[in-house]
């Protein structure tokens, strides 16, 4: 009895010290982690830092009650990067930073220096004013001054000589230049060659110079003409120039399709000097940016004629949003002066709004922090790392992509001469070809007749080549010979 009351107070003591233990054990394990937690102090906790940003496309979105968007992705890669929690707040007044008459600064620029937000993260242009009061880091992204248009309110009908526009001057130019030099060249070989005009004093050569020019042009329009070459020589230069021909229209026609196509040439409106020209289309910017102030700024007269324009009529044609500048530009005629790399996913979007070629006041957008702060040089040194890692660009391409992206064809200019440079090298060579085959031919031939009239080679050469150039004045001579005969 004794040993089974000891045995099972053993078990007893047994079970209670095992769970002792394992208790003790979870007890240490919380302990350790609420220690190394503990111990990094208030100095090593992880900070949460205050973001202030903007709504914009594509920057920061608002789907399904919360935000994404470029800027958020960037903002996590931060945060993953440089060990930081953050709290992203929306800019109250919808501003991107700019001095209000009274001398504060307004939007997110406003609220750093008021220390309501520590950071800004936002297509926020770095601009000399903003880095005066506030820090920035290096640009996350590059962009620049551009014009936002609609594709219909700046279409014009076409010229009168539209058909031209295929080919550039310089190529009109030389396609002139080789017409009149493969039709000389047919004229010059057909006399040469014996096998064309085999007796110059009996026959008639048909291939004059004004049926060589009517030949050459037969070529072009792709029609059969007479005369029909015989000789060699001139069959060389008659095939050179029909695939030279054939080539050039092909391309011809297709720059003509793509030029149709594309509509470039439909858009009057290139820089910002034509914009300032018209008449038909308002144009402002986002009132208060960066934009707005650096014309003000700027001495460049165009410049300074814009910024009139739109500090006379700034109830009319500034807007408040980038959204509302994209709706306008869409539904009256309006052009938005804003940043390009907006403007080309606008674009990109909405396929009937189009960017003007011009980009000026190459800038960037950085991340706003107030002065002296030493998160400053740690987010550009992070900035850099993902620009060279390529992190920077997946996200560009990751927020940029549409289908009207991919559907846009590439900008239309005039075929140049460069680009037929070898089509006419060929045609040069077979010039040279068929003018070396004329005189092969008329060399043969002299050499035979030299043989029976006992003359050298090349003075009957001489004499051959000086009947053929000069028939006219031959042929007035014998008749004039024959008439004091008669006589």
């Amino acid at each position: 009895m004794d040993k089974g009351l000891h045995f099972v107070f053993c078990v007893i003591a047994t079970t209670l010290l095992l769970r002792e233990s394992s208790q003790t054990g979870t007890t240490r394990n919380d302990g350790a982690v609420s220690k190394a937690t503990d111990s990094r102090g208030p100095e090593e906790a992880l900070p949460t830092l205050t973001v202030t940003t903007i709504l914009e496309d594509p920057y920061v979105m608002v789907r399904s009650a919360e935000l994404e968007g470029y800027c958020i992705d960037l903002l996590k890669a931060l945060a993953a990067m440089l060990h930081f929690s953050y709290k992203v707040k929306v800019v109250g007044d919808g501003q991107y930073g700019a001095v209000s008459s009274s001398g504060n600064w307004t939007g997110m620029i406003g609220e750093i220096l008021r220390q309501e937000a520590d950071i800004a993260v936002a297509p926020l242009t770095v601009t000399s004013a903003r880095e005066e009061v506030v820090s920035f880091t290096t640009p996350f992204l590059q962009t620049g001054i551009g014009i936002l248009l609609r594709k219909d309110t700046v279409s014009q009908e076409m010229s009168f000589f539209h058909f031209l526009a295929p080919f550039s001057k310089e190529t009109w130019t030389g396609l002139l230049f080789a017409y009149v030099l493969t039709c000389f060249c047919l004229f010059l070989v057909a006399r040469l060659s014996p096998c064309e005009w085999n007796e110059p004093k009996n026959e008639e050569n048909h291939f004059t110079f004004l049926n060589s020019l009517w030949f050459g042009a037969g070529a072009l329009a792709l029609q059969g003409v007479t005369p029909r070459p015989k000789a060699l020589s001139v069959r060389v230069i008659a095939a050179v120039w029909w695939l030279f021909t054939i080539a050039l229209l092909a391309a011809y026609i297709a720059n003509f399709t793509a030029l149709l196509s594309s509509g470039s040439e439909q858009l009057p409106i290139q820089t910002f000097e034509d914009l300032v020209k018209q008449r038909k289309l308002e144009f402002g910017t986002l009132d208060g940016s960066s934009t707005f102030y650096f014309f003000k700024n700027s001495k460049n007269p165009i410049h300074q004629m814009i910024y009139e324009y739109m500090d006379k009529r700034r109830d009319y044609v500034l807007v408040k949003t980038y959204q509302e500048a994209v709706q306008r530009v869409m539904e009256s005629n309006y052009a938005f002066i804003g940043e390009s790399i907006s403007q080309d996913l606008a674009a990109a979007r909405h396929c009937n709004l189009i960017r003007a070629p011009e980009v000026i006041g190459a800038r960037g957008f950085g991340i706003a922090t107030t002065q002296a702060s030493l998160w400053t040089k740690k987010l550009s040194i992070a900035v850099l790392k993902l620009r060279e890692s390529g992190d920077l660009d997946n996200l560009r391409n990751k927020w940029w992509e549409t289908s009207c992206l991919h559907k846009s064809r590439e900008r239309w200019s005039p075929l140049q001469p460069q680009a037929l440079g070898g089509l006419f090298l060929t045609l040069a060579i077979g010039l040279a070809l068929g003018v070396i085959a004329a005189v092969v031919e008329l060399s043969n031939k002299s050499r035979h007749a030299a043989g029976h009239v006992k003359k050298s080679c090349c003075s009957v050469f001489t004499e051959e080549m000086c009947t053929r150039l000069r028939i006219k004045e031959n042929t007035r001579q014998s008749q004039e010979t024959s008439g004091r005969a008669n006589a």
